[in-house]
């Protein structure tokens, strides 16, 4: 007889993986116990040689489906051992090592029992079990215990507390688990404040009468699972602009929820992978090409079926659809044949409402009703969002579902001390970076809005808290006026830490360089990065950047020709100033005073106040020069009439342009099809100058070419001198790989041009899928260069 003691690390708490060891140890005839810990799981196990190595074998092979293995270790056990069975034994506090589960949509034998009549769960919105249910959004402390969860409010009666107990129910330790007669309640207020009951709406309960209220045109407020949404009819027009009003979101797609499958299917393509993640334990937002015939949604021609308010996703050719994730969601939906615009509970940029009192006071001019309950959040958590490009997931908020689960580091990375960074200042992230892994924090918004920097602050706090994390380092970005650098050199003085300063771009190219598992001491590779803009070595704001990098350090090769943004942050929301700048920088506004007068966007511009723009691009007032690819699609999409005026967003104007291709231009090889830029050489760095391709679109514009062919052109031309840069810089510096990263790359006719034509040089090509392009990747880059860089400091 042996007797060993199995530690088990990774995702392993509060996913049913100690019902699981109690069985097979039971199946294997073993004696001993389990229990959870700081670490994870510890198992003391005795039996005989043969029956612990199958034990060990079916553990990794059965492992419960939200649980993951990262390491399983096995030693000797040389304590008092005093078992004559198999139990599962209390949790252990200690250094708190484990994993926090992402909360997970609700599992298919619950969806069941919640519309099953003889089921005690029947219409019950909370129920959950090991494999589903809360999990980040209700945690305060670990281990994942009931008592430090919000679930703590609410005693199990008999029934629950008999499944909880039940090593072979599901529930067994689930800590959720709740019913009718003791769980959480679901209740409907008016946003008035008058009374109100379903009886008056004939319905089952409270919850059905949600779905009715959405089928009458209401805006119904839904607390759910991470926060709190707004929901109406997606296929009433005067009821989504009513909500875009009311809630300040005036042009910004919103999302969708459908019942199920079948329904998406009615307006959308859904192939197998995007399948696939919609009916994920994740359940994320999934961004779905529209369905398209002779210019019309096609559903326009589906017997039954409802147009999509045309103002959900203005200018777009995806809709963004998620299926319900909660008992809750799935009540709701259950009558509703058609999709619901669900959208975060907020005041245009603020954080989402959690606090049901927070939610009275903030949302009452915006929703008609609420549906509340009294299971407290804890943790804020968005949707998700992600996108299928090719046969690649590309992640664009990383949040519900994904986060907090960590990221396995590549080699290299295993024994760095604790490492803190701060993201950036746009959909904001930061990372705890610790024994070969980082944890990366659910998305977290905008911090140029006060609410969202202090919903930062103290997310940042309760990850400090609940991981344990005493980070020695603090990573932040170089920008000086990032609320996130500055709180993090705050942090590091007080605490008397120090600081690494990373900049923007290197930041972007690590982080796809950490999730492709390039090793830490891989030779550089090409990273190209394309964003809005970010603050660069020489004080100027880069944006086109191509830099040969490893995780220690970088070297810009090439970039694109810095333009003024005109206004600075204007520049931002107005494309029509970098229309403008743009021209001037190419030499070009002579020539459209004298050959292209007749132009609607010459026209256009000489409305401006063109003698103070000048001024301010001559004198570099409030007009600083930016290599920046975001802003150049910002100004392609101006001259061609997409949103010249104003943008609501950031990208706005891109994302409209890329809707609009045109295919076959695309898929066209013609030269004629394609703008062209131009290469040149200075202070040893080679740059792409658009101006080329400004006179041949001016040509264009005289001509009355369509825009979709406009478009489609430019798309190509840009990606053809991406990749013609790239064969220039790998000749002369031996490159074999290409990261691709930045907000910039989210748009997918890009990113698809360019993987192949770097493909058909025969360079390997990165690109995100785990965390996304955009900022909200920045944190992960940073960890991984400032350990990078500590190494090198500590000779580690």
């Amino acid at each position: 007889m042996a007797t060993e003691e199995i530690r088990v690390r990774g995702t392993v708490q509060g996913v049913g993986f100690r019902p699981t060891v109690y069985r097979l140890a039971k199946a294997c005839g073993l004696h001993g116990d389990v229990c959870n810990d700081g670490q994870g799981v510890l198992i003391r196990v005795s039996g005989s040689e043969e029956a612990l190595t199958e034990f060990v074998a079916r553990l990794q092979i059965e492992c419960p489906p939200l649980a993951k293995i990262n390491e399983l270790t096995r030693t000797n056990y040389e304590g008092k051992f005093h078992f004559h069975n198999f139990v599962i034994s209390s949790s252990v506090n200690s250094a708190i090592k484990t994993e926090i589960v992402p909360d997970a949509a609700t599992c298919l034998q619950c969806q069941q029992e919640i519309f099953d009549p003889f089921s005690r769960f029947y219409r019950y919105p909370f129920t959950n079990c090991t494999h589903c249910g809360p999990r980040l959004s209700i945690i305060r402390a670990i281990p994942y215990d009931r008592c430090n969860t919000s679930m703590s409010a609410f005693g199990l009666c008999s029934e629950c507390g008999k499944e909880y107990h039940d090593v072979e129910n599901r529930r067994f330790h689930a800590q959720p688990v709740a019913c009718h007669a003791c769980g959480p309640t679901a209740w409907l207020e008016r946003a008035d404040g008058k009374s109100v009951t379903a009886s008056m709406f004939s319905m089952l309960d409270d919850v059905d009468a949600v779905c009715t209220l959405l089928q009458k045109g209401e805006i119904v407020a839904i607390k759910g699972l991470g926060g709190i949404h707004l929901a109406c009819d997606a296929t009433q027009e005067t009821t989504v602009q009513k909500l875009r009003q009311r809630k300040r979101r005036y042009h910004k797609p919103f999302a969708l929820m459908a019942r199920d499958i079948e329904v998406i299917e009615k307006y959308c393509i859904v192939n197998a992978k995007e399948k696939e993640l919609l009916t994920s334990s994740a359940a994320p937002i999934v961004l779905l090409q529209v369905k398209e015939k002779d210019g019309y949604v096609e559903s326009l021609f589906t017997p039954n079926s409802l147009h999509i308010a045309s103002s959900v996703a203005a200018g777009q050719n995806t809709l963004g659809f998620m299926l319900p994730y909660t008992p809750l969601h799935h009540l709701i939906m259950r009558r509703m044949n058609r999709p619901i615009v669900l959208t975060s509970g907020n005041i245009a940029d603020e954080p989402q409402c959690i606090d049901n009192d927070e939610a009275r006071e903030k949302l009452k001019t915006v929703a008609d009703y609420f549906i509340f309950h009294n299971r407290e959040i804890i943790n804020r958590v968005d949707d998700s969002v992600v996108q299928v490009i090719g046969d690649k997931v590309q992640t664009i908020r990383r949040a519900r579902g994904y986060a907090p689960a960590p990221i396995s580091l590549p080699p290299g990375f295993d024994n760095v001390p604790e490492i803190l960074a701060m993201g950036g200042e746009l959909k904001n992230t930061f990372c705890l970076l610790r024994e070969g892994e980082a944890i990366l924090s659910q998305h977290l918004g905008d911090l140029e809005n006060a609410a969202a920097f202090n919903a930062y602050q103290e997310t940042l706090n309760l990850y400090l808290n609940l991981f344990e994390h005493k980070p020695e380092v603090i990573a932040i970005d170089k920008h000086p006026e990032y609320l996130s650098s500055k709180l993090g050199k705050e942090l590091a003085d007080t605490n008397q830490i120090k600081i690494h300063q990373i900049q923007h771009h290197h930041a972007h190219i690590a982080a796809c360089m950490a999730e492709n598992r390039i090793p830490i001491d891989s030779s550089p590779i090409l990273g190209i990065a394309l964003d809005g803009l970010g603050y660069g070595d020489d004080t100027t704001l880069w944006g086109g950047e191509f830099l040969l990098a490893d995780y220690r350090k970088f070297k810009r090769l090439a970039t694109f020709k810095s333009v003024a943004m005109v206004g600075g942050e204007q520049a931002i929301y107005q494309p029509w100033r970098n229309t403008y700048a743009h021209l001037v920088a190419a030499n070009l506004w002579d020539d459209c005073e004298q050959k292209y007068t007749d132009l609607e966007i010459f026209k256009f511009l000489k409305n401006k106040p063109l003698k103070l723009l000048n001024q301010l691009i001559e004198k570099g007032i409030n007009s600083p020069p930016a290599s920046s690819v975001g802003r150049l699609f910002d100004a392609v999409a101006a001259a061609i009439g997409i949103y010249r005026d104003e943008c609501s967003y950031e990208g706005q104007a891109a994302i409209a342009m890329e809707a609009i291709v045109d295919v076959s231009s695309l898929n066209n090889h013609k030269e004629t099809l394609i703008y062209p830029f131009s290469f040149s050489f200075s202070d040893s760095i080679y740059y792409i100058d658009p101006r080329p391709m400004w006179q041949a679109l001016l040509n264009d514009l005289q001509q009355q070419i369509p825009q979709p062919v406009m478009a489609a052109k430019f798309h190509k031309g840009l990606a053809n001198a991406i990749v013609e840069m790239v064969k220039h810089l790998s000749q002369e510096n031996l490159i074999s790989q290409v990261a691709l990263t930045g907000g910039v790359f989210q748009n997918c006719i890009l990113l698809e041009q360019v993987t192949k034509g770097l493909q058909i040089l025969g360079i390997k090509v990165l690109t995100h899928s785990l965390v996304p392009a955009n900022d909200g990747g920045l944190s992960l880059g940073q960890a991984v260069i400032a350990a990078a860089q500590l190494i090198d400091e500590c000779d580690i």
